[in-house]
């Protein structure tokens, strides 16, 4: 991102960007000409968050977590280099530092979870690489909050599956103060707690002696879910409070004096500052105000079917191919599974009484993860700026990372090993190129993506498809999004 910025010239966008007031550090301008690609469009509402707080009303469309975070490491661990460094190169710095931790332990978290739905190590270990290739990777790298909020979400995600539910709420309530959509994660603990009551039902004998052990089962299992659900929901209505508070209180005429500069770039721009002369905004007088709603509405003109406009038919081209690989993921499952999906999968299996729960994508477990895929879909496609979703889907589901695997494990003779469901015989000069594990064991010590790049004219059509899309987002987004340019 370095040497892209650096050779192509910024882009003159009409996006957020605040004046620097003071005067900068020695060392300041080096770290811009090394990172300063990663500080733009949305990152410049975080940096500026965690230097000067919601100075602005619409930076409170950006939740609090992730800029706290940012600010503790600027003054934390990098304070002593605030003589060589002004605040904001800190905080540029510290986003760097952190989103780099945030994203390996994401893949970590990714990999323990596909381990845990899918029981097939190899493929959770090929999605994990391919997470580490995410399309989404400049927003992984760049100050937003993705990164956090994907190893908040994955870790939560495989804490629920091992039954650690507590530590799991604990894990979502914070992925929901760094992203709104971390709110329909409580969607999992609902789920969890419905399938195992339905399964107890079905499991049981019926005779009427059980039924008060069951009921005691069920006031217990809601009560943990009602809290559960608090727990997650909380953090945003405490920082919708905070906004009330802030924007709609009175004033206490102890607020720090706003500088000359961010009172002009206010007036130039539209932008609503913090209430102090009972000017108050118009969402304050609502029965419930939720300042994150309006802001949307108001600033970026989100809402149902608004982005179905001909000049916006590019950005849905940029968002076309995780629009159809999500898409396949649903109904690959879905024919897969039909009768699974039409009981909701409450309905207890033969391979489950059993003992012998079927492994890989088209499994029982992955289910829940399918649907609140599709639900994140539709709702960008139809509700969102269309050419967010590669992040938006990236950073909070597995499926995008678990189906890719499966297409390649599926369809890629150079991961296939003998033993395997794919009997065909390879040619020779193939075999040398394979993995010594069958496609559900240990995995190999060979990186499975690189044998795929470095045998690139081996691999199918679908293959190409695939890792091209992957690839070419994740230089893409590096050459347009530090610039300036539409990749946002």
């Amino acid at each position: 991102q370095a040497l892209f910025n650096l050779l192509i010239p910024d882009h003159a966008a009409d996006a957020f960007s605040p004046p620097r007031l003071p005067e900068p550090g020695l060392w300041d301008p080096l770290l811009e000409r090394l990172l300063g690609g990663l500080s733009r469009w949305d990152a410049e509402h975080f940096l500026f968050v965690a230097e000067r707080g919601y100075l602005y009303e619409h930076n409170c469309a950006f939740f609090p977590l992730y800029p706290l975070a940012l600010r503790a490491l600027a003054e934390g661990a990098l304070w002593p280099s605030q003589r060589l460094l002004r605040l904001r190169s800190r905080l540029l710095l510290s986003a760097v530092l952190l989103n780099s931790l945030f994203s390996i332990l994401a893949a970590a978290a990714l990999y323990q979870l596909g381990c845990a739905v899918l029981r097939c190590p190899r493929r959770a270990f090929l999605a994990a690489l391919l997470f580490s290739l995410s399309p989404a990777n400049v927003f992984m790298a760049a100050a937003y909050s993705e990164s956090m909020f994907a190893f908040l979400a994955f870790s939560a995600m495989w804490q629920l599956e091992k039954g650690q539910s507590w530590l799991s709420g604990l894990l979502f309530s914070l992925a929901s103060g760094v992203r709104a959509n971390g709110l329909i994660n409580a969607g999992f603990f609902l789920y969890s707690r419905g399938k195992w009551f339905a399964l107890q039902l079905q499991g049981g004998s019926g005779s009427v002696r059980k039924l008060p052990p069951l009921w005691k089962h069920l006031l217990s299992l809601a009560s943990s879910a009602v809290l559960a659900c608090a727990g997650i929901f909380l953090p945003f209505a405490l920082f919708q409070y905070y906004a009330y508070v802030r924007f709609c209180g009175a004033g206490t005429g102890l607020e720090p004096t706003v500088p000359k500069p961010l009172l002009q770039l206010a007036l130039d721009k539209g932008y609503r500052l913090v209430a102090t002369n009972g000017d108050k905004p118009p969402w304050c007088s609502q029965r419930f105000p939720v300042v994150y709603s309006y802001i949307q509405d108001a600033y970026w003109n989100v809402g149902f079917l608004r982005y179905f406009e001909l000049r916006q038919i590019p950005n849905f081209l940029l968002a076309l191919p995780v629009t159809l690989l999500g898409s396949w993921a649903a109904w690959t499952y879905i024919i897969a599974n039909p009768r699974h999906c039409l009981t909701l999968g409450l309905e207890r299996r033969k391979s489950e009484e059993e003992g012998k729960p079927s492994a890989g994508f088209c499994c029982p477990a992955v289910f829940v993860y399918v649907v609140h895929a599709t639900v994140l879909l539709a709702f960008g496609f139809f509700c969102m700026h269309v050419q967010v979703l590669t992040r938006f889907l990236g950073s909070s589901s597995p499926v995008l990372y678990w189906f890719s695997a499966h297409l390649l494990q599926e369809h890629e003779p150079l991961l296939w090993s003998e033993g395997t469901d794919h009997q065909t015989a390879a040619p020779r000069s193939e075999k040398s190129l394979r993995g010594q594990t069958g496609s559900c064991g240990k995995r190999a010590p060979e990186n499975p993506v690189v044998r795929l790049l470095l045998n690139c004219g081996l691999i199918t059509p679908l293959g190409k498809c695939i890792l091209g899309f992957f690839l070419s987002f994740w230089l893409l987004g590096l050459i347009l999004h530090c610039n300036f340019l539409p990749w946002t």
